[in-house]
């Protein structure tokens, strides 16, 4: 038994638990954190982007101190088939105003920088130890267990990433549902800031984030993505669980066939691998969020599958500071009051609520089902828009016809009532 006991101890060194970790200590709490890599970031992945707006409140200007790569101020998305590639293209500087602009990002660079930040608080960080359960006595979570060392706390606060064991352990979830999860797999790719800057029309210091539906996920649901950074590029792909089970091939050869499509290989010709990394992805939205609270315990972050995918963005990050933020705000609270029951401990709940951060999942709640439902959006879409474009500018000097009948017969082939049917469902899922 440990002699010492903590006001809380947070499981988990990514973006969630440093920023829990940091607001409590802040305050004058006893704060422990474990992290199971080496370091704070070494087993996190994430596409590569965090929208500033929940961060700037904990760290106003954050975006002048902390270790971002690059402000986002060009956004763009493709419907990409074998041979081509239909790209929406919006470059704004309303993108980059502070309180509503994003950076591309490094994880293990960025949670470094977190967890530095939390030390300097006061938080105790140990790292390379993985919490192997937790200790529960009469129903309440007293603290964790990290090989043969028990540590108890008020508070344990799980930040221990989508697959959360520990949450299973206590019965706030089940196991993961394949249609509540994505497999994804990343490449940083190193290229000169001047390439960069070239290949993608970027001022220094902007950045692109680059969204594609259809090929690189094989036509399942998921997706391709592309992040600009400094001297990198984050280049990946994510596919449903529950539709990879159909698909034809795997993932990491997604990714590779993805790297040689004629649209993307010049933009990483030259390119030198220094990353790869795989990791699953809470994609079941409001649905697969767990209990949250109980007695000595709170889940926040990727553990409860706060996590929004609405097709033209995924956000993540912001919404693991902004639940963050909710949970530390309750454990003051709880601590004020001495009272760490599952009853005290739910302003935690309450916080998430009043918060964008519930709203925003409720109001996109059916778009996950939206997407598993649509399977045209990776397959029949793709192929029509690429299609039309091709009778557009191809002239091969055949005798031309009218415009709206060439746009017809591609429409045809998916089906007019489809199409009508699922620009409706998709209109009413956002």
């Amino acid at each position: 038994m440990a002699e010492e006991k903590f006001d809380a101890i947070i499981v988990g060194g990514g973006v969630a638990g440093t920023i829990a970790s940091y607001l409590l200590a802040r305050e004058g709490l006893e704060v422990l954190l474990v992290e199971r890599g080496n370091f704070a970031g070494s087993k996190n992945v994430s596409g590569g982007r965090i929208y500033s707006h929940s961060l700037e409140k904990i760290f106003p200007n954050f975006g002048q101190e902390a270790p971002v790569e690059r402000k986002i101020t060009r956004e763009k998305i493709s419907l990409m088939t074998e041979e081509s590639n239909v790209t929406l293209d919006f470059y704004s500087d309303a993108l980059g105003k502070q309180g509503s602009d994003s950076y591309s990002v490094l994880r293990s660079v960025l949670d470094q920088w977190l967890a530095q930040k939390a030390e300097e608080a006061g938080v105790q960080i140990i790292s390379g130890i993985r919490v192997d359960d937790l200790i529960v006595r009469d129903g309440k979570v007293c603290g964790v267990i990290a090989g043969e060392d028990e540590l108890e706390a008020n508070v344990t606060i799980l930040a221990d990433g989508v697959n959360s064991l520990l949450a299973q352990k206590i019965g706030f979830r089940g196991e993961l549902k394949p249609d509540q999860v994505a497999v994804g797999a990343k490449e940083i790719i190193e290229l000169p800031t001047e390439v960069i800057n070239d290949r993608f029309n970027c001022r220094n210091g902007e950045g692109t984030a680059w969204l594609f539906a259809g090929t690189p996920s094989g036509g399942r649901v998921g997706g391709g993505f592309l992040y600009t950074n400094k001297s990198s590029l984050s280049f990946g792909i994510v596919c449903t669980l529950g539709d990879l089970i159909k698909a034809n091939k795997s993932v990491p050869q997604m990714l590779e066939d993805f790297k040689q499509h004629p649209a993307i290989e010049p933009l990483l010709k030259g390119g030198k691998l220094i990353e790869y990394s795989g990791h699953l992805v809470p994609e079941g939205g409001l649905k697969m969020v767990p209990k949250l609270v109980g007695d000595g315990v709170l889940v926040i972050g990727d553990a409860a599958g706060f996590c929004i995918n609405i097709g033209y963005a995924v956000r993540g990050m912001d919404l693991a500071v902004t639940s963050a933020e909710c949970a530390a705000k309750a454990v003051l609270a709880a601590k004020e009051k001495q009272d760490y029951s599952e009853s005290a401990l739910k302003v935690y709940r309450t916080n998430l609520d009043n918060s964008y951060l519930m709203q925003d999942l409720d109001l996109y709640k059916k778009f996950p089902h939206f997407l598993e439902e649509t399977p045209r959006i990776f397959a029949g879409y793709p192929r029509m828009a690429a299609d039309m474009l091709a009778d557009m500018f191809v002239v091969n000097g055949q005798p031309a016809k009218p415009l709206m009948k060439n746009m017809f017969k591609h429409v045809q082939r998916i089906g007019i009532a489809n199409v009508m049917k699922d620009g409706w469902k998709g209109v009413r899922a956002l």
